[in-house]
């Protein structure tokens, strides 16, 4: 058993693993020191949007803080509001403030138990791990614990290539958009807004500034030029358990044939091309992306680093925006605002952003038929997903692991090298004894594990490591 344990982060992660901890009965009593680095610790980026038009895109049934309690964070709303029904997609607002009461709730009676929590309001600026124990340092202070577990979300976002050193001056390029939703005030000028990608996260950004900029025209470009699936306005029902598919891409973990089987199943043909039509949509494709889901990281760990690279190149896109979709109140207001021509979809890649002699924002960008084009906007904003470049971030406690080569960072950049199990791999490729990470940094191990399914069930399986008194079998 870990006794003093460091959990580093300040996000839904960390504070899952801190309540799953804390309302534990332990052989020996836990000292936990929680290097939050922030004042409303649990919310993190995620769930730190004051908007309530920033959607949960999972139903609210499914959004309990653990694998014991799936169904927690409805009994919270409904707490608030009686007519919150399972099937409804509310505000990430009212899930950060769930993830505060709880977490809360878990330290104010970690004495229960005899358990100790210390949270320190600054980041982990650097780990040193040894058989010992791990040395945690952060400002001009140090620390010692037993074992640490990195639950830091996605690393902080970095300019694309090609953005001009004076663009970033001039305060027009954002890089990273929550914090700019959050400072942006009423404006009815006529703004010209260019935002690259069309995930959800750029989704959230037209959603928010078309409200608080009335007179604004938006421009959303991406490779393909298209917005995430829908969801469904109710929960939809597998025909089947999808197993035969399931053992089908078992048999043959090949990225181009997994794409086949997987239209073929959706009853989509041409659905890799943006098949739209009634017709083709006959199939509740949405199903089997779902019925997918408990087999998605078993299937990943299947996949050859070279298929998964296949697959990071050519359908990545297509995966993203099927399983992370859109409610459909959100869909709506999308429409709304392409109906009204204040929303246009482009397709194409950046190619560059340089400051205008004007002081304008020059976009030249190439088009898909290989021309390329200039195009001259007031705001470029840069929507285009989770960071987990771990080789190149600047991240100050990541850059010191890997400067030290005290862990290995992914082949494909996503996260960290580690075991499924979230131990991280050390130089030599050996699982570190006490050194784990949960969420995002282990997207390279299990692909699927940023939504809060799969991180609550990652903390249960930290935690039931971390105060195990026999040693936990390595899952590789």
């Amino acid at each position: 058993m870990f006794q003093k344990v460091a959990i580093i982060g300040g996000g839904a992660a960390a504070a899952t693993l801190v309540s799953e901890l804390l309302e534990r009965r332990t052989p020996k009593p836990l000292h936990l020191d929680w290097y939050a680095g922030r004042p409303d610790a649990g919310r993190g980026v995620a769930y730190g949007t004051p908007s309530e038009r920033h959607l949960l895109n999972v139903r609210a049934a499914s959004m309990g803080m653990f694998v014991s309690k799936p169904g927690g964070f409805l009994e919270y709303a409904q707490s608030l509001d009686p007519h919150v029904k399972g099937s409804d997609f509310l505000p990430r607002k009212l899930y950060g403030d769930f993830l505060r009461s709880r977490v809360e709730q878990a330290i104010g009676n970690a004495h229960t138990f005899k358990h100790h929590i210390n949270v320190v309001p600054f980041t982990a600026d650097s780990l040193v791990p040894s058989k010992e124990g791990i040395t945690i340092g952060y400002g001009d202070e140090s620390a010692h614990a037993d074992a640490a577990v990195l639950a830091i979300g996605s690393l902080p976002p970095r300019p694309l290539p090609g953005v001009q050193d004076a663009a970033m001056a001039s305060g027009r390029y954002v890089t990273d958009p929550w914090p700019y939703l959050a400072s942006a005030s009423e404006d009815d000028r006529p703004l010209r807004v260019l935002v690259i990608g069309l995930g959800l996260t750029a989704v959230d950004v037209l959603l928010e500034l078309s409200a608080k900029w009335p007179n604004a025209r938006f421009t959303a470009l991406s490779r393909h030029g298209k917005l995430p699936e829908p969801h469904l306005d109710s929960p939809s029902v597998p025909g089947d358990d999808g197993s035969d598919l399931i053992e089908a891409l078992r048999d043959d973990p090949n990225a181009r044939n997994w794409s086949k089987r997987l239209r073929k199943a959706m009853g989509l043909g041409r659905y890799a091309h943006g098949a739209n039509s009634d017709e083709e949509r006959a199939v509740d494709w949405r199903t089997v992306i779902d019925g997918m889901r408990p087999h998605t990281q078993s299937l990943w760990a299947d996949l050859p680093v070279a298929e998964r690279a296949r697959f990071l190149r050519h359908a990545r896109w297509a995966w993203e925006r099927a399983r992370h979709r859109m409610p459909p109140q959100v869909t709506d207001a999308v429409i709304k605002l392409e109906k009204a021509d204040r929303l246009k979809r482009l397709r194409g890649r950046m190619r560059s952003v340089s400051l205008s002699p004007d002081g304008e924002l020059a976009v030249l960008r190439a088009l898909p038929g290989g021309n390329e084009i200039t195009e001259t906007y007031d705001i470029v904003v840069q929507t285009v997903g989770l960071n987990t470049d771990t080789l190149r971030t600047k991240h100050p406690l990541v850059r010191q692991l890997i400067v030290d080569n005290l862990v290995l960072p992914d082949s494909l950049g996503l996260g960290l090298k580690a075991q499924r199990d979230g131990h991280l791999l050390d130089h030599d490729g050996k699982p570190r004894a006490n050194l784990f990470a949960i969420g995002s940094l282990l997207r390279g191990a299990l692909w699927e594990s940023t939504a809060i399914p799969e991180i609550r069930r990652q903390a249960q399986s930290v935690a039931n490591m971390l105060v195990s008194n026999k040693p936990e079998k390595a899952t590789k």
